[in-house]
């Protein structure tokens, strides 16, 4: 069964670890290790597992020392929900970076594939009717391979008017590489750049840290002459790339909701971040001004021990109201930070669930408010939040990384991603779903939560970044 990387906040199951521990201390022989029990990645399925950030929380109850309660929170600028397009701060970001649109980085995952399904078949689904998702995509059940999806992928991208993309990627000769050159072409035609997000592939994927950038750096930047690979251009004129990568930061030990703890597979210390981080720096250094790795992770220490420049979350359950806090710890460790614009979290359920699990569904993000679907106006209010969440992420993101006594505006540093463009068993997405009169007879039954205007969160993105990206007059 293929789950959410939220498992830390779902299901654990009675199953432990080749070798456990049990609470007491005392090593107990078990089944095989049920990876998802306890949050770690599947790459044979691309499930990421759990987040540097959750797997935290699994661990420890909280992200790190210096961050106290994790949902420790800040007063809103604005009354919750107040959707009102993001004043410009006081030196235009469109002045301080030409090339702002590409400072704008959609999450983009090409991992889905037809003839057989992939992905749309997650969670005991059976597609083209029935998918992996509490919406149906306006383009149905697609194949990331098709040059035509790229197209419109980028065509609505760059209305919306953003300049980037971050590619999910499973490692070289995976088939979120193989696809990468025909989608470069596409982004490309279109003046969309690509960066790289490097997923846990394999337990040591930190140890092929620096090799991974190398390959990247080397196949689809220098082979193809820099066309469209994002280089990031900084305040002040430096430029290179940015690196984001997933599981990053994670605990040794892992327990599931049972009191079993087992050893975390791809658990790498700071001292093997470091030295990776700083093979990265010595292989580019020739190359670029400036190169930027960032962990998905809250522990501002870690992070830094293990040689990262920031963070980049990827949760869109770490709300924006605690993101000031997480700044401010950042820049007291001179760290930089790239909080994300989303528009919440409604993600897939499975159907069965085996007795004796401790499974709980993950509610709606944000608010957290359970809605009956089958009614227009729970599925209104539901998109009415979503929007709120838009626009308070971005609003926040905003001034947060445009504080003149942050490290971000010290160092002329602006990066936002967008969670996501197409992330559809969460529901994070912003690629356009199917407007409610549209479902056929058969997709109404099967409940999907598509409103009546189902290109709402690209249209509400587009509005509030013109405001962003027009130049001061």
């Amino acid at each position: 069964m293929k789950v959410s990387r939220r498992q830390f906040l779902r299901s654990a199951s009675a199953a432990g670890a080749a070798l456990a521990i049990r609470p007491d201390g005392a090593p107990s022989f078990a089944p095989p290790l049920d990876r998802a029990a306890f949050g770690f990645p599947d790459p044979a399925r691309h499930w990421h597992g759990d987040s540097s950030v959750a797997a935290a929380l699994r661990a420890y109850g909280r992200v790190s020392a210096e961050a106290g309660p994790y949902l420790q929170k800040q007063k809103p600028t604005r009354a919750p929900g107040d959707p009102e397009v993001p004043k410009q701060p006081p030196a235009s970001l469109a002045e301080r970076f030409p090339d702002l649109p590409r400072h704008f980085v959609f999450e983009y995952y090409p991992w889905y594939a037809v003839n057989p399904y992939r992905h749309w078949e997650a969670s005991e689904r059976k597609p083209p009717v029935d998918v992996a998702s509490n919406y149906m995509p306006r383009l149905g059940a697609y194949d990331s391979r098709s040059a035509a999806v790229m197209e419109q992928h980028a065509r609505w991208m760059a209305e919306a008017g953003i300049g980037a993309i971050n590619v999910s990627w499973w490692g070289r000769d995976s088939d979120t590489d193989l696809v990468v050159p025909t989608l470069m072409d596409v982004m490309s035609a279109h003046g969309i750049h690509v960066a790289f997000h490097l997923e846990p592939y394999t337990d040591a994927h930190a140890l092929n840290y620096a090799r991974d950038v190398q390959y990247l750096v080397t196949q689809y930047g220098d082979r193809r002459r820099w066309d469209c690979f994002l280089l990031l251009k900084h305040a002040g004129g430096a430029t290179g790339p940015v690196f984001k990568s997933f599981r990053t930061i994670v605990p040794p030990v892992s327990t599931d909701c049972h009191g079993v703890t087992t050893a975390v597979p791809d658990y790498a210390s700071d001292t093997v971040w470091h030295d990776q981080t700083d093979r990265v720096r010595t292989l580019l250094a020739a190359d670029f001004d400036r190169v930027t790795l960032l962990a998905d992770s809250l522990d501002f220490k870690r992070t830094q021990a293990g040689g990262f420049d920031g963070i980049a979350v990827y949760d869109n359950f770490v709300e924006p109201d605690t993101w000031p806090s997480h700044a401010q710890h950042c820049t007291e460790r001179g760290l930089l930070f790239s909080f994300n614009i989303n528009p919440g979290y409604d993600g897939i359920e499975p159907r069965h669930v085996e007795p004796g699990s401790c499974y709980s569904p993950l509610p709606f993000e944000p608010g957290k408010a359970k809605y009956d679907w089958s009614r227009a106006g729970d599925r209104e209010a539901a998109s009415a939040a979503s929007q709120a969440r838009i626009a308070e992420s971005l609003r926040t993101t905003l001034a947060l990384q445009t504080d003149p006594t942050m490290t971000n505006a010290r160092r002329g540093f602006f990066l936002a991603y967008l969670t996501s463009f197409n992330e559809w068993h969460e529901g994070t997405q912003y690629e356009p779903m199917k407007n409610r009169a549209d479902l056929s007879d058969q997709e109404r039954a099967i409940g999907y939560h598509d409103p009546d205007n189902g290109n709402y969160r690209l249209t509400v993105l587009r509005e509030l970044l013109a405001g962003v990206m027009a130049p001061r007059l």
